[in-house]
């Protein structure tokens, strides 16, 4: 690791405390939040999966299944994915329209690691022969 490197790195360190609290916890319930931690130098973009995601309709309170790609170039914090997973678990008894599940992932995302940038894929499988495919897009 050069000095600028170095350098950079106690600055993340110091300058927001971040405590992974559910990282090495057992938690088995959803959370509202994911958690972040010092991105590692010269990371320019991470790219999260996921085909898991169960969400409610909100017309006829059947369960949606999806699966989203989250895409970011992070400024210093990284997603925890265990609180991702957890985050994403908080969805299943949620009615929430695909297109809207797209854009709230992307808002914790902004919200929670400040990347410069953040794209949310989100498929729905299909019902009734028709899937949805949502983005959602937001940058600094």
């Amino acid at each position: 690791m050069d000095i600028d490197t170095a350098d950079r790195q106690v600055a993340i360190d110091t300058e927001t405390e971040h405590e992974l609290t559910i990282l090495g916890s057992t938690v088995r319930a959803p959370v509202d939040h994911v958690e972040v931690f010092a991105a590692p130098a010269d990371v320019t973009e991470v790219r999260l999966s996921s085909d898991e995601v169960t969400s409610i309709c909100p017309v006829t309170s059947q369960p949606d299944l999806s699966s989203v790609e989250i895409t970011y170039a992070p400024d210093g914090w990284c997603v925890e994915t265990k609180s991702l997973k957890l985050y994403l678990w908080g969805f299943r008894q949620r009615p929430v329209f695909a297109e809207a599940l797209a854009a709230e992932i992307a808002g914790e995302i902004m919200r929670t690691a400040q990347p410069v940038r953040v794209r949310v894929e989100l498929t729905q499988r299909p019902r009734g022969g028709i899937v949805v495919a949502a983005t959602a897009e937001l940058a600094r």
